[in-house]
């Protein structure tokens, strides 16, 4: 897993046992879990004091199951369970699906619309309203987010 930014660096901390590093490319890392196998690129939010669990945005691919590129957030709060959460990539704003602490894209075209917003984007956030009633937003630098992407993607490839 991640451990916090340090310095505009991914730093790793141990990694599970299976899991492989497929590399560090600037604030995102890119991994493969043998099994199930899923290949995926993350990142942690620029700054953030939640410790557990720890927020991340994610892009994974599921070759079992057919699933390439989903995105998955975990919020730095938990959200209040009337607040939408609303993901920022550059110019356009997406709606996605949540539970308290995660949000999704609510289908494959929106995840494929995403990540293409990434590629062009400097930064994305995610916005929500906390329990506490008050909004709050974590924000992702995403250089390297398109080389990580794409090397989860190959990781997964042919396997």
């Amino acid at each position: 897993m991640l451990s916090l930014l340090l310095g505009g660096a991914i730093a790793l901390q141990a990694v599970p046992q299976g899991r492989e590093a497929l590399g560090v490319f600037e604030s995102w890392g890119a991994f493969r879990d043998p099994s199930p196998l899923r290949c995926f690129a993350i990142a942690e939010p620029v700054r953030s004091r939640a410790r557990d669990p720890r927020p991340f945005a994610s892009i994974a691919n599921w070759p079992g199951e057919g699933v390439r590129n989903q995105l998955h957030i975990r919020l730095s709060r938990q959200r209040h369970p009337r607040a939408q959460v609303t993901l920022s990539v550059g110019e356009r704003r997406f709606e996605l699906v949540s539970g308290e602490r995660d949000a999704w894209a609510p289908d494959p075209r929106t995840d494929a619309a995403i990540v293409s917003a990434m590629r062009g984007a400097r930064s994305m956030s995610v916005e929500s309203t906390g329990m506490n009633g008050r909004p709050f937003v974590d924000v992702y630098a995403l250089q390297g987010a398109a080389t990580a992407i794409d090397a989860a993607a190959l990781g997964c490839v042919g396997r």
